[in-house]
């Protein structure tokens, strides 16, 4: 029979392998947050890259981080002080010098490109011809206005998003409504940002993006705008990410991401006036109706907000609790 006694570097194995799992079992994350090291899924191919980004940059870390710690060991277990005799001395080693310069030296050049093509693939913008959704986002004390600037139907026609009276076509929140921006998928959208009053920041989780939104922004000097791409259906929370005051916390807005097709009819239905109020459709009464007229849209169509809701302003409904 073999020898089963196992030998200290098996035995450390087994401790770090057991120590890895623990923390990974202990910390609640599934599979996929283990795999992406804690960096959340996204629904855009610009938080699809940021996510590859991060995942390879932390093997990268994890790659140096054990080669650094080997090196630390090895002189320690290996060359531990035997007798009195001086080791060999190597502080004038020419070339172990320019290993230990140059290597460092080219994993910060290699992580500065990664880091340049990315910001560079996420803040890239299409020309205004190739916009399919361009859409004016006015940021206020404390809620959203959402404003359709121009958009293409599922033909590739570029249409004039205006009601019958003749205003663009917009959504504006209220205390008691929470305002749905409703976008579609597989298409480039053009976001303009602007503030009406102190500074704001324009935050979707799901996107893994956020820009913050000033009043003047040409006076700033401030870049106001930025483009993605959704890739699936959906109701994604936004917030405001930018203390702003009071009820900044309670500044809150839906994304409402649909298939072409279904966008096309919300925005029919937005530029359609209403028979019941004799104005045109809001976004909750066109969403609606698009619920009674496809079931299977679900949640999709729900005429209030998914991800959230409004907040009670009433002081006087809220006691102490002391």
């Amino acid at each position: 029979m073999g020898d089963k006694r196992r030998t200290p570097t098996k035995r450390v194995a087994g401790l770090v392998g057991l120590m890895v799992l623990v923390s990974v079992v202990v910390s609640g994350c599934s599979t996929s947050e283990v795999l992406n090291f804690g960096w959340p899924e996204g629904v855009t191919p610009q938080a699809d890259r940021m996510r590859e980004f991060w995942t390879w940059t932390v093997i990268a870390s994890l790659v140096v981080g054990v080669l650094v710690w080997a090196l630390i060991l090895w002189p320690v277990i290996a060359h531990r002080k035997r007798d009195d005799k001086l080791p060999k001395q190597f502080q004038y080693n020419h070339f172990l010098e320019w290993v230990y310069t140059g290597i460092p030296a080219v994993i910060v050049v290699v992580l500065f490109y990664f880091t340049m093509t990315t910001q560079n693939y996420v803040l890239a913008e299409e020309e205004p011809e190739d916009v399919d959704v361009t859409v004016n986002i006015l940021a206020f004390q404390w809620n959203w206005q959402f404003e359709y600037e121009s958009y293409k139907d599922t033909t590739g026609a570029s249409v004039a998003p205006r009601v019958p009276e003749g205003p663009l076509v917009k959504t504006t929140g209220t205390s008691d409504i929470i305002p749905l921006l409703v976008l579609p998928t597989e298409s480039t959208i053009h976001y303009n940002l602007r503030a009406r009053d102190v500074i704001h920041s324009f935050f979707v989780p799901e996107f893994n993006f956020k820009r913050d939104v000033f009043p003047y922004p040409e006076k700033n000097n401030q870049d106001n705008t930025f483009q993605n791409e959704i890739d699936q259906e959906g109701s994604f929370v936004g917030r405001c990410a930018e203390l702003c005051g009071t009820y900044h916390s309670a500044m809150n807005f839906e994304v409402r991401a649909l298939n072409p097709e279904r966008f096309d009819r919300y925005m029919i239905l937005r530029r359609t006036v209403n028979e019941d109020t004799g104005q045109p459709y809001t976004a909750g009464e066109a969403l609606a109706v698009m619920g009674q007229e496809d079931p299977s849209c679900g949640d999709l169509c729900s005429p209030t907000a998914n991800t959230t809701s409004p907040f009670n302003t009433d002081r006087t409904a809220r006691t102490s609790s002391n």
